[in-house]
């Protein structure tokens, strides 16, 4: 996949990047820090500007997000949690990333589609309950447009400064998505306790 992603980037310049961007936040398994670490790479050694990589993914990360949130409207969460636990292996999703996308919503409301844009995996779900619970459009693009804009300058800039040695980021990035993934479950269990101890105090 890494090869297919690097030549298609490679081949299409900034078509590439904004339709492998668009295609990474309908199909999650697609490393959005591999295509950007490596778009930074390409402005030290092609034509590509930082600029048009960032311009040129944050398109890509709109495109994406609006077709999840429209998802959203169309499907109320049960049918999405039956979608993923019938095809959520060729998605490497889980039913239960469907619902702590919703309860990450439901904890943050409109400001989750901004931090949700910097956090692996829910960046790309959030959509889907902004959708479902008919978040008004326009805030839901400028704040899908203001994470997304801030995460991409991130990656680009950073593979265009390390240049040759982009690829090390995607191993920091991997090791990021684990230690936020720790804090997301911490955190759930955490609440579940609270919840279950306040029950009890009720009782």
């Amino acid at each position: 996949m890494e090869q297919w992603i690097m030549d298609t980037m490679s081949q299409f310049g900034y078509l590439g990047i904004f339709l492998l961007i668009a295609l990474e936040n309908l199909f999650p398994p697609l490393p959005s820090e591999l295509i950007l670490s490596f778009g930074g790479f390409m402005t030290t050694s092609t034509e590509l500007t930082i600029v048009g990589v960032i311009l040129a993914s944050t398109a890509g990360s709109l495109i994406g997000a609006i077709a999840l949130y429209g998802l959203g409207r169309l499907m109320p969460l049960e049918r999405q949690v039956a979608f993923v636990a019938r095809y959520g292996k060729m998605l490497r999703l889980k039913p239960e990333d469907i619902r702590k996308a919703h309860a990450w919503f439901d904890k943050y409301g409109i400001w989750a589609v901004l931090i949700g844009r910097v956090i692996p995996l829910i960046r790309s779900l959030i959509s889907i309950p902004a959708g479902s619970t008919r978040m008004r459009l326009l805030p839901f693009l400028l704040f899908t447009t203001l994470g997304s804009l801030a995460w991409n300058t991130f990656l680009v800039v950073i593979g265009a400064t390390v240049g040759a040695s982009w690829e090390s980021i995607v191993g920091y990035m991997d090791a990021y998505s684990n230690v936020v993934y720790a804090l997301i479950a911490l955190a759930g269990a955490g609440a579940i306790a609270y919840f279950v101890r306040r029950r009890k105090v009720r009782q």
